[in-house]
């Protein structure tokens, strides 16, 4: 759990971000209306209220609240306590409880449902290529069968995953990339917390899971191993969203806001011993060299950019639930992706991307960007 509600961190001042913004002082066109709290506060400061679960790749949000970067764009942010799952920040984020939710695969089923979401940039992910999945790992039990690098030994195995989330889509595509089919194991489907148990009383073989999930059953199940981690089966999804009319009433505040999470993933990147003490603090419960190892994963997927790759990860994800019956119907990512926020940020500040690596040319979302599944945009 995090530790309790928290608004602006008073320290350390971001000049950077607020030289990177035309003023610091609060919006010209933000003074509220729209449809949840976001605007003005009574002293003229913009305002926004933003959700997280307690996960390690949703520390960049907290990290840009302690470290300052939010203050020195102007804007305050209040991160309300974790939510236990995705879809219940959406909730929040339908009924106007938060302005901006950090979510992935639960977007999908909320859009197909009807929310008239947008996605404004990445919390995890990346826009310089398809395949990344760092912070998932495999994990198998002592006595197993499992063998260490390779996934073609989990045939015949119980696999622990959450149906439907990101875990299950890894496992699909690690099947389908070594010749195998969801019919080669049993799937079993386990909530991230229960898969140590699982694992201790056999009821599954292997687990596959994000961090920090991987680092603890490593830690708390005795004999406990990890088979695999990463290896570019799926496009990791995880957004900065939006309903689409509070997006569009509050421009400058969506920037100001961009801006000061870029330049908190930047200095995460740089500084990842010091993001997980940032983590620490934040995720209660979490132990500080688990917290380490953890950050050291996360700062590899830590790319707010938009780009055909993020178009073409939330197309695989959503092709491959509905090929599994977990949703009826899909949709055009480009009706969700809205980039030109994020985009003016990288044209304004391209010192907070300039150690990330460089968006293949056909990645780049331009003004006259059209997305086309089948033409391999992202250049893979």
């Amino acid at each position: 759990m995090l530790s309790t509600r928290r608004a602006v961190a008073g320290a350390t001042a971001a000049l950077a971000v607020c030289a990177a913004l035309t003023s610091c002082g609060g919006s010209d066109d933000d003074s509220g209306g729209g449809s949840s709290g976001g605007g003005a506060t009574a002293e003229g400061e913009a305002q926004i209220s933003a959700g997280m679960v307690g996960a390690i790749d949703q520390i960049g949000l907290p990290a840009a609240l302690d470290k300052g970067y939010f203050e020195a764009a102007g804007v305050r942010v209040e991160v309300q306590e974790p939510f236990a799952t995705g879809v219940d920040m959406l909730n929040a984020l339908d009924t106007g409880q938060i302005d901006i939710a950090q979510v992935g695969t639960p977007l999908i089923g909320a859009v197909l449902s009807g929310a008239d979401y947008v996605i404004l940039g990445n919390y995890t992910g990346s826009a310089s290529q398809l395949g990344i999945d760092e912070t998932m790992a495999v994990m198998a039990r002592a006595d197993s069968g499992i063998k260490e690098d390779d996934l073609s030994t989990l045939a015949g195995k119980k696999v622990g995953v959450a149906v439907g989330s990101i875990n299950h889509l890894y496992l699909l595509a690690a099947l389908k990339e070594h010749g195998m089919t969801p019919e080669d194991v049993e799937i079993v489907n386990t909530a991230p917390p229960d898969m140590g148990v699982a694992l201790q009383t056999s009821g599954i073989d292997a687990a596959i899971v994000w961090d920090p999930w991987p680092l603890l059953i490593e830690q708390q199940v005795e004999g406990a191993y990890e088979v695999t981690r990463g290896g570019g089966y799926i496009g990791f999804i995880g957004y900065l969203v939006a309903e689409r009319e509070w997006a569009e009433q509050h421009p400058d505040l969506v920037k100001r806001f961009l801006t000061a999470r870029a330049a908190a993933d930047q200095w995460m990147r740089k500084n990842p011993d010091d993001a997980a003490g940032v983590a620490s603090r934040w995720l209660s419960n979490l132990d500080p060299a688990i917290a380490k190892e953890a950050m050291q994963h996360n700062i590899q997927q830590l790319d707010p950019r938009i780009s055909a790759c993020n178009y073409a990860a939330l197309n695989s994800a959503m092709t491959t639930l509905h090929d599994l019956g977990s949703i009826d119907d899909t949709f055009d990512p480009a009706s969700v992706f809205e980039p030109a926020a994020i985009n003016e940020v990288v044209s304004e500040s391209p010192e907070l991307f300039e150690d990330l690596p460089p968006i293949p040319e056909s990645a780049e979302v331009t003004e006259d960007f059209s997305f086309d599944p089948s033409a391999r945009q992202c250049g893979s």
